[in-house]
């Protein structure tokens, strides 16, 4: 019974247009890392699953991709405490491995492991795939891209002044306008759930701003209420949400609430330094916006976070993001490494250029000459002189088998090749070729011995 064609559910295949495409973005992107000063790096295509275990939040963890145990390992699964209802040791017991969620996590590692090999502070990039279980749709793949910079080894908010301003590069040089980059603090964030209740209380309430977009203020709401906050302190997010005006005005009035949040001013503090910096250098391609719902799910921030939000005029979810985090790297034992880093959303990015139709013309290279086949000496000529155009590094190929000249002539067109050569047993006795011009139909003889100077 024949197997049915057909890719994993999250997954794509990429044909030679859109893979130009890609490299074409990813061309771009390198070029702007490299140019502030990133290396780059690859980790593994799968980690440890401890090493990707407590720090993405009860959500994230969810979509882990989890490697099963073969061979003899899977016989050693603890049925028992799945019985028991233990779903963690069990699934611990099946699975030593998973698929990267993500490249920040795997860059802490990295970090830690070659702490003595490092010059700190550490600016590295990295465009690699991640897998991630979610649902299917537009713009979300189980199967993509990331590409990630981020700067370890240093506090200064200077650091947050470059990331960001590596976005408004990288997205100048893709000729993209119209994307916002949405930034926020989570001491800000503590600072208001301080004012709702217990700071601890702070996870609870970013899950549930962080849906905001989705379920809208009043489903924040009903959902902070079932999480059990105070109806009464809902009132006061209620005003904080109906903050307006520009980033000055909304951070004075949360200067003014804070008064007696310590944490929360700090934030606005920090908020107010990377503004005045970007004021004085300002963005060229981007427009900075500070955004109060921004909470962004991820534990491991503790400082700025960035959300990057596309052209208005295409309906498209977040196309990169990131933040401050001060210690993911003590997880694997090296403490007090704080770090910043971003994601650029490769596969939205692409999708946003290609319905803003961004993307240049001619991206896929193609043959530039195709040798007609006319078989027996003719394609052996043609061969040694299809040799010597490759080594002036002329693109070109030979039609594989003799056939007749209308469908070699439809390949060509079919495949856009500009230029075909005629050597045929005739021309080969006379010592010329034709070249035929295949966009305006037009053709000419020459010396076989003009042939590579002529093309080169």
């Amino acid at each position: 019974m024949a197997i049915k064609p057909a890719t994993s559910k999250g997954t794509r295949d990429f044909s030679s247009e859109e893979l130009a495409k890609r490299t074409y973005i990813k061309n771009i992107l390198q070029n702007a890392f490299e140019c502030f000063g990133f290396s780059p790096i690859e980790t593994p295509t799968f980690e440890r699953l401890e090493t990707l275990t407590g720090v993405y939040g009860e959500e994230g963890e969810r979509l882990v991709f989890k490697i099963l145990n073969s061979g003899e390992k899977i016989k050693k699964a603890d049925t028992e405490a799945l019985a028991r209802g233990e779903n963690q040791k069990f699934i611990h017991s099946v699975s030593e491995k998973a698929l990267r969620y993500d490249l920040t996590v795997p860059f802490a590692r990295f970090v830690a492991q070659h702490r003595n090999e490092l010059t700190f502070p550490f600016r590295r990039y990295q465009i690699q795939p991640v897998w991630r279980a979610d649902r299917p749709q537009h713009g979300r793949f189980q199967e993509f891209y990331q590409c990630d910079a981020d700067i370890v080894g240093d506090r200064s908010l200077w650091q947050e002044v470059e990331v960001l301003s590596l976005y408004d590069r990288a997205f100048a040089d893709l000729n993209l306008p119209g994307v916002v980059l949405k930034i926020n603090h989570r001491k800000i964030l503590a600072g208001i759930a301080g004012l709702l209740g217990p700071e601890s209380r702070l996870v609870d309430f970013t899950v549930a701003l962080d849906k905001i977009d989705k379920i809208g203020k009043e489903g924040v709401f009903k959902e902070l209420s079932e999480r059990g906050f105070e109806v009464d302190s809902l009132s006061v997010l209620d005003q904080l949400l109906a903050l307006e005006g520009d980033t000055e005005h909304q951070l004075t009035e949360l200067k003014s609430l804070f008064s007696n949040q310590p944490e929360g001013l700090e934030g606005v503090e920090e908020i107010e330094f990377i503004s005045s910096q970007l004021h004085d250098n300002p963005l060229q391609a981007t427009e900075l916006k500070f955004d109060l719902t921004l909470a962004r799910g991820l534990h491991y921030y503790t400082g700025m976070i960035v959300e990057v939000a596309p052209p208005v005029q295409v309906k498209m979810g977040s196309i990169g993001g990131g933040g401050r985090y001060d210690d993911l790297t003590g997880v694997f034992g090296l403490k007090d490494m704080s770090g910043i880093g971003i994601s650029f959303g490769f596969e939205r990015i692409y999708l946003v250029m290609e319905a803003l139709d961004l993307f240049p013309k001619t991206l896929l290279k193609r043959p530039q000459v195709l040798f007609a086949n006319f078989g027996g000496a003719a394609v052996q000529s043609a061969y040694a002189f299809l040799h010597k155009l490759r080594n002036q590094n002329i693109s070109c190929e030979l039609y594989p088998t003799e056939a007749k000249l209308k469908k070699q002539l439809g390949y060509a067109n079919t495949k856009q090749i500009q230029k075909v050569i005629l050597i045929g047993p005739e021309e080969l006795a006379e010592k010329i070729f034709v070249l035929k011009d295949m966009e305006t139909g037009t053709q000419s003889t020459h010396p076989l011995t003009d042939m590579v100077p002529l093309l080169g």
